[in-house]
């Protein structure tokens, strides 16, 4: 009965073995499997559009899960209109002041034709709402633009264009 216990055990002890090590046919650590597909990337919060607002801390970005917009001029329209949450614990303010705009994109290209000059110098907060805010609004548009990607041109009526920005130049400021 002894014996019988202690092959018993003998063989539980190596399967357990076997199993720990992968049988030992498997080579040790992670072998390379190259890409696997699963479908769609992930929507939600993350695809949906945004408003940039500026701040001590630089631009933030604030949801918008209840509204859509049908063109860029509709997003530039929101930004003019809409009062910055005061619930997020930052001080956050539009410096968004366009006179007259018409807003076009198409692909990763976008471009912003304003009546006058453009009270803005191309490198302050200002510019990065708009930049920023039409980056997103135009990946909304267009599911297979990144927002990323999207290059943003100011063409005033007076003086010279501005741009291209990505909105990576603004964030993080």
């Amino acid at each position: 009965m002894r014996l019988r216990r202690a092959a018993a055990a003998a063989v539980l002890g190596s399967t357990l073995g076997a199993a720990l090590t992968g049988c030992g046919a498997a080579p040790t650590g992670v072998q390379p499997t190259g890409v696997v597909t699963a479908g769609e990337p992930a929507t939600g919060l993350t695809r949906g559009l945004r408003l940039y607002f500026a701040s001590p801390n630089g631009l933030r970005a604030v949801p918008l899960i209840d509204r859509r917009i049908d063109d860029l001029n509709g997003a530039l329209k929101l930004l003019g209109a809409a009062e910055p949450p005061a619930d997020r614990g930052e001080q956050l303010v539009s410096l968004v002041r366009l006179g007259g705009y018409s807003a076009t994109g198409s692909g990763d290209r976008v471009t912003v034709r304003l009546e006058g000059p453009y009270g803005g110098s191309g490198r302050d907060q200002e510019t990065g709402q708009v930049v920023c805010t039409l980056a997103r609004a135009q990946s909304v548009l267009d599911p297979r633009t990144r927002a990323d990607d999207v290059r943003v041109t100011f063409r005033p009526t007076e003086g010279e264009p501005l741009g291209p920005f990505r909105c990576a130049e603004f964030l993080g400021r």
